[in-house]
């Protein structure tokens, strides 16, 4: 997986790193250090090679199976899971942290083949399940994804012959609306068919899912090319790839769109994998994909059309990547709504123009697009952190609706049905 090949890359800053990438000489005398100190290994069994452990000064160190994991003492007791620290029917901590002695240290530890064993100097004991600290350790999530993935170019995508879902099987089965949210979570696209070409049946269909996230586009909305807000997209114009509402300080998560009449010609929607791109970068220059993670631009929308009026601004880097296990989550990508680049120092600036045009060249390369022609009954679910969509020019009327979804209650819905979201 993409995320897991850049670990080590950003493990440690840039700044930190030298130009040859290895860590600094005092770095590694403190590693070796720590490890000429390091105490006698402790095993479960005497030949046991499944688990063994050791106390440190601060820290106890375990490794379990292939794992090697290092937990804090402080951390050791926080999230005990007894019933006065941890209230199960809630899942909820009972503990108040702040009460944990920062300098506490185990009074004894045992391990047998699947449970650790902390008695503390109160005489409190803690017992952790190795599977779940091989889990839950920083470790073993270093070595999981958030999202699991597929990531597509057009090629991809249409061998993958990705089904569509029926509307009455999406609204009255727990099997299509699973089915449903599998294509979407894997692909960040999915459609149902069979739509009643109507905003309100869009609206039904929508509140399957999640709620509505209402915006300064209202909760439902039409759209045409009347120009009626402040914004290119009320046009009959060509729009070339971009994600919405990066502007937001919390982009939206999924977009829904619907034709509902179109009398004309063009007008196909454009669909493309921006984390596809994304690790088209990382393999050609990883520097540059560091760059586009860590360098933070504003987007801005002002809108002074009619009764609308608004000014909004969204800070955040183009690519947004867990810290811990560096695996993207969302891409700010729109060159409309891009504010003046006043956040970056002048010796950073080329650099990331230069890391912008190779992103946007991969974002651009036409095996890389998904041409879809939206028709009346046929709704199209967008996850908006992910794929970037656009048009091409169009004649006549033409009338879509649709709405963003909150991405949260989405991926509630999915973990309900024992997807992993």
């Amino acid at each position: 997986m993409w995320c897991r090949r850049l670990v080590g890359l950003l493990e440690m800053p840039g700044w930190l790193r030298g130009s040859s990438g290895h860590c600094p000489p005092w770095l590694s005398h403190h590693r070796r250090t720590t490890l000429a100190a390091a105490a006698h290994w402790h095993h479960t069994a005497p030949e046991s090679l499944k688990c063994a452990w050791q106390l440190h000064g601060d820290h106890l160190e375990l490794r379990y199976r292939d794992t090697l994991m290092r937990f804090d003492f402080v951390w050791l007791r926080d999230h005990c899971r007894s019933a006065s620290c941890y209230n199960a029917k809630t899942n909820q901590r009972s503990l108040d942290t702040a009460s944990v002695d920062l300098a506490i240290r185990p009074k004894a530890v045992r391990v047998d083949e699947t449970t650790l064993f902390l008695t503390w100097p109160d005489g409190h004991v803690t017992r952790y399940g190795l599977e779940w600290l091989v889990r839950n350790s920083y470790e073993g999530q270093k070595q999981q994804v958030m999202h699991p993935r597929i990531l597509w170019n057009a090629e991809i995508y249409h061998q993958a012959q990705v089904p569509s879902v029926d509307c009455q099987s999406f609204l009255e089965t727990d099997e299509g609306l699973k089915e449903f949210l599998q294509n979407f979570l894997l692909y960040g696209i999915a459609f149902v068919e069979n739509v009643a070409p109507t905003k309100d049946d869009t609206e039904v269909l929508a509140k399957r899912v999640s709620l509505i996230r209402e915006t300064i586009y209202g909760r439902m909305w039409y759209f045409t090319s009347d120009f009626s807000r402040g914004d290119t997209a009320y046009t009959k114009l060509a729009l070339d790839r971009h994600t919405d509402t990066t502007y937001f300080q919390e982009p939206c998560g999924i977009q829904v769109f619907h034709c509902l009449k179109h009398e004309g010609t063009g007008g196909r929607t454009l669909l493309v994998d921006g984390f596809y791109a994304a690790e088209q970068v990382l393999r050609q220059a990883p520097e540059q994909f560091e760059l586009l993670s860590k360098v933070p631009l504003k987007h801005e929308y002002v809108e002074n059309v009619g009764d609308c009026h608004n000014h909004m601004i969204g800070v955040g880097p183009v690519l947004n990547v867990y810290p811990w296990n560096n695996e993207l989550y969302l891409i700010r990508y729109n060159n409309y709504d891009r504010a003046v680049i006043n956040t970056v120092p002048y010796h950073v600036v080329h650099r990331w123009y230069a890391a912008h045009r190779t992103l946007t060249t991969e974002l651009r390369r036409p095996e890389n697009e998904l041409w879809v022609k939206l028709k009346p009954g046929k709704a199209l679910f967008v996850d908006n952190w992910r794929v970037l969509h656009g048009r091409e020019a169009f004649t006549g009327y033409r009338q879509l609706c649709g709405c963003y979804l909150t991405r949260d209650d989405v991926l509630n819905t999915a973990r309900l049905l024992g997807l992993q979201a």
